[in-house]
């Protein structure tokens, strides 16, 4: 992978064979991603976010909101916001997991608290797992900015399941 003009890395965005993923406990596997080790998730292409960090059930992602990112009514969209809160819980759970185990988001929950605009400067997303068990997992996450205001917060509630380490067929 490239380095960008700051010295680090470029991301290189792509989707991770799952034998790869399989054979990884999730801690490590996210963290890969976040070390740029693996590619990121395409999606994250519209997000691009940066200083990313992960932690047993936790996981940090910093994001700077833009033009690109508005809704025809002249702020940013609440998908930027989605995108955000169901990458970090995702990301979090995925975290507690043992290799050849993986999850799928079943459903999620999303509160927005104030407005964001490209004048928002750097914003944090923060996604925490509050129950990881065998089949379930439920995560919560909270969009903050620079002075700790609550933009927007989510909890989530996820299938764990077990994953062919010799890949999956389609």
């Amino acid at each position: 992978m490239a380095d960008d003009t700051s010295g680090k890395q470029a991301a290189e965005y792509g989707v991770v064979p799952i034998e790869v993923m399989a054979a990884m406990p999730g801690l490590d596997f996210v963290r890969a991603i976040f070390a740029r080790q693996l590619p990121e998730p395409p999606i994250m292409q519209t997000v691009e976010p940066f200083d990313c960090t992960a932690e047993p059930g936790v996981v940090t992602i910093h994001s700077v909101p833009g033009l690109r990112h508005y809704n025809p009514i002249g702020s940013v969209h609440g998908g930027y916001a989605a995108i955000l809160l169901d990458s970090a819980m995702g990301l979090a759970v995925q975290t507690t997991l043992p290799a050849g185990t993986g999850y799928t988001t079943l459903e999620f929950k999303i509160s927005f608290v104030r407005g964001m605009s490209e004048a928002s400067g750097t914003i944090r997303t923060e996604g925490r797992v509050l129950n990881a068990g065998r089949r379930v997992a439920t995560a919560e996450a909270r969009i903050t900015d620079t002075k700790g205001r609550l933009l927007a917060h989510a909890t989530t509630t996820c299938l764990v399941f077990g994953i062919e380490r010799g890949g999956a067929e389609g």
